[in-house]
C-alpha cells in the first residue's frame, strides 16, 4: 500500500523536495520513498514534482513516515500544511502549526494517532 503526500497552499515543489529528502533519510524508510511528478507546463522546462510518495508495510514504516512529517513540519520556518491521502481516497492533513505547540507528551501522542490512521489501511491489504 502507498500514501501520497502533498503541500497545501504555500510551499508546493520546494517544500516537497524537502520533505522528499527528510524522509529518504529515515533508515525505515530507506528504498520506499518516490515522486510523483506532473508534465512541464509549456515554456518551462522539466517537471513539477507534485506528490511524495511513500510504500508502506510491516516494521514500524507507518510510525516512521509519520515521525519524519512531523519533525520536518516542526522545524520549517513557513506554516506549511501537508495532506497524507491513504489509497481508498481517505487522507488527514497536518500543520506546522498543530505540531509545533505541542509538548513532548501531545507529540507522542499525535504521532501514535497519525501512524494508526496510516496504518489502519495497511492491515486492511494484507489481510486475505
Amino acid at each position: 500500500m502507498r500514501v501520497s503526500i502533498t503541500v497545501v497552499g504555500q510551499g508546493g515543489p520546494e517544500a516537497l523536495r524537502h520533505l522528499r529528502s527528510r524522509l529518504r533519510a529515515e533508515p525505515a524508510l530507506r528504498g520506499r520513498v518516490t515522486d510523483r511528478e506532473l508534465p512541464p507546463a509549456p515554456g518551462t522546462l522539466g517537471p513539477v514534482l507534485d506528490a511524495v510518495l511513500v510504500a508502506l508495510g510491516p516494521g514500524g514504516v507507518a510510525a516512521a513516515l509519520v515521525t519524519g512529517l512531523v519533525s520536518w513540519l516542526r522545524h520549517e520556518r513557513a506554516d506549511l500544511s501537508v495532506r497524507v491521502e491513504r489509497a481508498d481516497g481517505s487522507s488527514f492533513e497536518l500543520t506546522a502549526q498543530r505540531v509545533k505547540g505541542l509538548d513532548a507528551a501531545g507529540l507522542r501522542a499525535e504521532i501514535a494517532a497519525l501512524a494508526r490512521a496510516v496504518e489502519a489501511e495497511a492491515a486492511e491489504d494484507r489481510t486475505p
